[in-house]
């Protein structure tokens, strides 16, 4: 039923939150700040927009390459039309989208590229963790924010001992599962073992050393790359902020989206924005309409590279949507069916 559909209350909440952000900009504040706006640093926050999404694309080359080799700019642009399926669709099925659109562009295992994409959120954690680190030596971060970062460290510390225990003891989980789970259920055990040798394929470039530090590298200098758009941004506007307090509202608008509510965080992403200039004495109103250029910035090169993939392949965001939605449907059968088995158990 559409009461129950995700996207309706995504959207329905994305559209809250932008009138909770707006309700207090006046036409007066939009004059006053289109007098102080220096449009020639747009220039260099929307080439540093095209390079951090470049780079991300530049990165999931990377992971790929041990197994696939794409060519760097259908890789870039499809790795945009990915993108563009996180925008538009509600919650995690955005994900969904894009493991089955590259799946079926490049060629691979499902199980596979969800272990790149996997890999990619590690990085980007691994990343966080270290751009907190360097700017808390110029900023005290509220307490809120400082615990989910030890959180965030604690967690990424876990998933990088799993993922490394996996590759290592991989063959002895596979012998568990089809002598425990095999023994009663063969269908699930064959499932779960393709599934697992597919996903270790995908992150043995934590194996590999050159692979490993480029990944990390390539992580970085994207993350900083996404500071200098908010920086240019900053100059932009006139705030007069440093570098740090880029890196700051980066940090601080990555670790309030870590869950996402809303299509593309809409709604959510300015609040997140908005809250954090605050906290740097920046007008509510001039905050607002800072946080709602940056995310149309953020948005600029995916749907320009994206839409171009989209025409060139003649791919269609409404068919991988309903595949998708096939997709997640068939998951929470497979899951009600597991449940159920178990209690018969």
């Amino acid at each position: 039923m559409i009461w129950k559909s995700k996207r309706l209350w995504g959207s329905v909440i994305a559209v809250l939150l932008l009138a909770f952000c707006v309700k207090d900009v006046r036409l007066d504040d939009i004059i006053s700040l289109s007098h102080r706006i220096n449009f020639i640093y747009l220039l260099p926050a929307t080439a540093a927009a095209f390079v951090f999404i470049a780079l991300k694309a530049l990165r999931w080359r990377l992971v790929v390459s041990q197994h696939k080799s794409i060519r760097w700019w259908r890789c870039l642009t499809l790795y945009s039309a990915g993108q563009i399926l996180n925008v538009v669709m509600p919650v995690l099925t955005g994900q969904i989208g894009r493991i089955l659109l590259f799946s079926k562009k490049v060629g691979l295992r499902k199980s596979f590229v969800f272990s790149t994409i996997f890999l990619e959120v590690l990085f980007d954690a691994v990343t966080l963790v270290l751009f907190l680190f360097l700017t808390s030596l110029a900023f005290v971060f509220p307490s809120e924010y400082r615990h989910v970062s030890v959180i965030l460290l604690v967690v990424t510390s876990c998933v990088v001992a799993l993922l490394y225990g996996m590759l290592t003891f991989q063959n002895g989980i596979q012998k568990w599962v089809q002598k425990h789970i095999g023994s009663r259920w063969r269908g699930v055990s064959i499932s779960i073992r393709k599934f697992f040798r597919s996903f270790t394929k995908g992150i043995r470039l934590l194996r590999s050393t050159p692979h490993l530090v480029g990944a990390v590298t390539i992580s970085l200098f994207s993350w900083v790359a996404h500071a200098l758009v908010i920086y240019y941004l900053f100059r932009c506007f006139d705030f007069g902020l440093p570098f740090a307090s880029a890196c700051a509202v980066m940090i601080i608008n990555t670790l309030a989206l870590m869950v996402p509510i809303t299509p593309g965080n809409a709604g959510t992403f300015e609040l997140a924005v908005t809250a954090s200039l605050t906290a740097f004495s920046i007008n509510r109103a001039d905050a607002v309409l800072f946080a709602i250029s940056l995310h149309l910035l953020d948005l600029l090169p995916i749907f320009v590279m994206g839409s171009f993939f989209m025409q060139s392949d003649k791919a269609s965001i409404a068919e991988v949507k309903r595949q998708a939605d096939i997709l997640a449907h068939q998951q929470a059968l497979e899951k009600q069916v597991a449940v159920t088995r178990r209690g018969r158990g």
